[in-house]
């Protein structure tokens, strides 16, 4: 059990401290992604920026995920959810669209703070507070073909352990501190499990701001 993100987060960072990193960027998912990836960035010495990944929910239940879109409009679909929950074409087409818009506008609100960074050659640590049906994550590293990272780390302090192996054929490392096989929700390993608000991921996004 964790006391809150932080507590979560520099937890996580003793386990990666000490690594021969390249020019390490913390990418985060926002929004309580983004807390975890401050205290990451500040314990690594990393540049921090954000990685923009929405899930797809399923009709009817929205706490579950289908698949999940990222930032460049490329869709992943969780197959086994998808055959499960038997969402429509039409049903797919209206979520993707919607999450979309989402992530523009998050985009235009998040990026007026920083623009994005640079990934080619550098140690990427992709973090979340959680990964619950691992949409969202895998949807984020998907967006890594391509650029060239030097190495792409996954980095979580909790995960629902049937989709790390899946999550693990997309980058170098998965790095977790909990994976128990009770996990019903990313929630229920937090005592203050809070919801972050865009005006908080504004402020660490300033914080960490490159210098111009």
């Amino acid at each position: 059990m964790f006391r809150n993100r932080e507590d979560a987060a520099f937890q996580l960072a003793q386990r990666l401290k000490g690594r021969a990193l390249r020019n390490a960027l913390v990418l985060a998912i926002p929004r309580g992604g983004v807390v975890t990836g401050a205290v990451l960035a500040r314990e690594l010495g990393a540049e921090l920026d954000l990685v923009l990944s929405r899930k797809l929910r399923a009709p009817m239940r929205p706490e579950l995920a289908v698949g999940a879109v990222s930032e460049d409009g490329e869709v992943y679909f969780n197959q086994q959810a998808v055959a499960l929950l038997e969402p429509t074409d039409e049903y797919i087409a209206r979520e993707r669209n919607y999450q979309l818009a989402e992530i523009a506008r998050r985009k235009h609100l998040f990026r007026g703070v920083r623009a994005a960074a640079t990934v080619e050659g550098r140690s990427i640590i992709v973090t979340d507070d959680g990964i619950a049906t691992g949409s969202t994550m895998i949807g984020a590293l998907r967006i890594f073909s391509g650029q060239n990272p030097h190495e792409v780390i996954v980095a979580a302090p909790v995960a629902t352990p049937d989709r790390l192996e899946e999550i693990g054929r997309l980058c170098d490392e998965v790095v977790c501190l909990l994976s128990p096989a009770d996990f019903l929700a990313v929630g229920q390993f937090y005592e203050d499990f809070s919801p972050v608000e865009d005006e908080e991921v504004v402020e660490i996004l300033r914080e960490f701001a490159p210098s111009t």
